[in-house]
This record gives structure tokens, sequence and C-alpha cells, in this order.
């Protein structure tokens, strides 16, 4: 067979080059909603499930990828479509009662993981340096607080884009152990595990960490960003003639984004199986504390990898958790939002973002214990999202409110399966509890 001509290579190689390229910069909300699922909040709940039950937790991250994405995908869909967010959208169908009460639990929970986030973060710090803990973590919650109000979001999300990269650590740290990966395998599709009142709060804070309801009205906010900041897009239901490639753009993004938040997850779990469960280690309250007890175990490699992941991490998830409480306060009392606006046009938004992250600091130095505060919000976040993922199930098959966009019926049957099984998990820990 005849070798291709030069013309013809060098014709492939930039085509490919401009197609890898497009598709990176399809991704957006999705991916950075994704990476900050694996936020310090999040890396303490997987770290204390393979702590405690070894790699027996690992099937959550499988079983939840498809209810994830599906979760994700419905709230991006309402988000383009509408031209709204999800809180905005809620007011016009629901009890006002109804949405400023999901609203207040969402700011709660959110500023509790934000408080949490950043001691996290500052205690990773003090570990990898030996010092300035508390000097670090104001300086991290200033730097994310600075970032958001002084940087529009077209470029504030490149930077957001680009410390997702910090998330592969936790798959650098499973390279340092070793692990008998048929036994991975087998305990994957049939953990061992009783039914107990502690298994199922486990298995609701990590349902709770990987659907949260700050990552529903992050992704559904966000979309409405990327469309108002280009000139090229509009809400679908006004233009649907740019459907088939959004809704195509949104079920790229999201798949790759919620596929490698379960990824890391995955590994999160499986490193900390692997080695502080093995070890007899089972009692982890703290991402910083994994970080800690990695060291005599699995090496100060493993050890350093684990904890610059946790500032990387928080550096991405602060502002997410902070702008979706933001975002959700605001569009449930009808003020101007937007990461896009200056401070002077989106006064209400910004005071938010700000308020949430002070607390989030005043947190950490309250007497309220910020670990136990942290994994209970994860719980928090478990029964929170029930009632959210059965609203935004009813919004999305209105066809006043999507008109021709109304979610597809495969789409609709997993989100319903999703929230039965959220629902289920919790009233599971309730009656074992």
């Amino acid at each position: 067979m005849a070798s291709p001509g030069p013309s013809e290579t060098t014709e492939k190689a930039p085509r490919g080059r401009f197609r890898r390229a497009a598709l990176i910069r399809r991704l957006g909300p999705g991916l950075i909603t994704g990476a900050a699922d694996d936020d310090p909040s999040g890396i303490a709940t997987y770290s204390q499930a393979g702590a405690q039950f070894g790699v027996n937790m690992l099937w959550t991250m499988v079983f939840l990828y498809p209810l994830m994405t599906t979760m994700q995908m419905i709230s991006a869909r309402i988000g383009r479509v509408t031209g709204h967010g999800l809180a905005a959208n809620m007011r016009r169908i629901f009890p006002s009662w109804v949405v400023t009460s999901l609203v207040a639990l969402l700011f709660i929970a959110n500023t509790i993981n934000i408080g949490a986030d950043l001691a996290a973060m500052g205690a990773a710090a003090e570990l990898v340096l030996g010092w300035g803990e508390h000097v670090f973590t104001l300086f991290f919650a200033v730097l994310s607080l600075t970032l958001q109000v002084l940087v529009p979001y077209h470029r504030y999300v490149r930077y957001l884009k680009w410390l997702t990269l910090v998330l592969f650590a936790y798959a650098g740290v499973v390279l340092t152990v070793e692990i008998d990966w048929a036994e991975v395998a087998l305990r994957t599709l049939t953990p061992h595990l009783a039914l107990t009142g502690a298994t199922a709060t486990v298995v609701v804070a990590v349902f709770g960490t990987t659907i949260s309801p700050y990552l529903l009205f992050w992704q559904a906010s966000e979309e409405v960003e990327d469309d108002e900041a280009d000139p090229a897009t509009d809400p679908l239901i006004d233009h649907p003639e740019q459907a088939p490639d959004q809704l195509a753009r949104i079920r790229w993004d999201t798949y790759v984004g919620m596929a490698f938040a379960n990824t890391i997850a995955f590994f999160i779990i499986l490193t900390t199986a692997v080695t502080l469960h093995a070890a007899g280690l089972t009692d982890i309250q703290t991402s910083a504390e994994a970080a800690e007890a990695l060291r005599p175990i699995a090496g100060d490699l493993a050890f350093a990898l684990f904890s610059l992941g946790i500032i990387g991490t928080g550096l991405l998830a602060v502002p997410v958790l902070a702008g979706s409480a933001a975002y959700a306060v605001c569009e449930s009392r009808g003020w101007r939002i937007g990461l896009e606006r200056k401070p002077r046009e989106a006064v209400g938004f910004y005071t938010i973002i700000g308020l949430a992250t002070l607390v989030g600091v005043a947190v950490d130095y309250s007497p309220l214990d910020p670990i136990r505060a942290l994994f209970w919000s994860a719980v928090l976040n478990g029964v929170v999202s029930v009632p959210l993922m059965a609203a935004m199930m009813i919004l999305v098959s209105r066809k006043d409110e999507m008109g021709q966009f109304v979610a597809p019926l495969p789409l609709r049957v997993v989100g319903w399966f999703a929230t039965a099984c959220m629902g289920t998990a919790a009233i599971t820990m309730f009656v074992l509890s």
C-alpha cells in the first residue's frame, strides 16, 4: 500500500489538532462542576468511606456516575433552554416558601463547606510547610474572594479550567501504593457491607457530596453565564435552531466532567482503602488527617500529592460554593446576578459571595467543630438533594416552562430513579439510626 504523500499527512495532522482543540474548548461548566465536586470536604468524606469500609465503598462511584450525569445534564439543560438558573425557574412554579427553604438550606450547607474547605487548605499548607495554618486559611479566603470580585467571568473561568488538573494528583497517589486489582474489581461489583445505621449514614454522605445541591445550582447558572457572555448564542426557548449544537455540547461537557469527578473520587476511596483501612486506621475525620496518615504508610510522595491536591481543589471549590449560594439567593429574590458583571452592577450578588466566604472563615474560628459539621453537611446535602431533584424533574417535564425542550423520556426516567435512590438512602439512614 502506498504511503500517504507529504500533503496528505500535513493536512491530517492539523485537522486532528483542530478537532481536539475544539473538543477541549467545548468543556466548560460541566468540567468545572465535576472537578469542584472533589473539594476538600468531598475528599474527607471519600477518605472516611475508604478508611472505614475499605474497597467495599467503591461501588458507590460506579453506581452514581449515570445518576450524577443525568441530574447535572438536566440542570444544564434548564439553564441553557430558559436563560435562567434553577432558583429563578423554581420561583415561577413553586410557592415562595418552598424556594426560600431550599435556598436557606443550601446557604447553610455551603457556608459550612466553605469554612471546612478553607480550614482543610490551611491545614494542608501547614503539613507541607510546617507553619501557618490560620494564616493560609485567611490567605486562601482573600485570594478566592478577590478573584471572584475583580476578575471577569470569561477570564476567571480559564483559571478554573486549569485548576482541574490538580485532581490528577489523586491518580498519582494510586501509583505509589500496591493494589490487588482483582480484589478491587470483585468488591466494586459485589461489596461486603452490613446494613447498619453507620453504613447508611456514610452512604448518604457519599451520595450527598457527589450529587450536591450546590453543583446543581452552579451548572445551571454557569450555562446562563456562558450564554450571556457569547453574543452568538441565546436561550434555546427563543432560538431553537441553536439546540442541536448546544445540547450536544452539554452532553459532551457533562459526560466528561462527571467521569472526571467520579474517577478521582474512586481513586481517593481506593487509596485510603488500601492504605489506611488495611493498616487499621478507620477513623479519619479530615482530608488533612488522611494526608498525614498516608505518610508513614505510603511514603512522602503520596503524602505530598494528597496534600497539594487538597489545596488545589479547595481553590477550585470555594468560589463554586460561594457563587452557587449567591446565584440561588439572588435568583430567588429577583436580584441582578452574574460573575461577568462589575460589583457595582450586581451589589446583592457580590455581597452574598462575600458574606458566604466570611461566614465560612468565621466557622473556622468558632467553637463549632468544622470537621463534624463538614461530615454532617454532606449528610444534609444528601437529604436536601431529594426535594431539589424532585423540583428539577417537575420543572424539566413542564412544556409551559421548557417548550419543545422538555427532557426526553430516558432522561426523565433516570432522573426520577436518581431522586428515588437518594430518597431511599436518606429514609434508610433515619430508620436505622
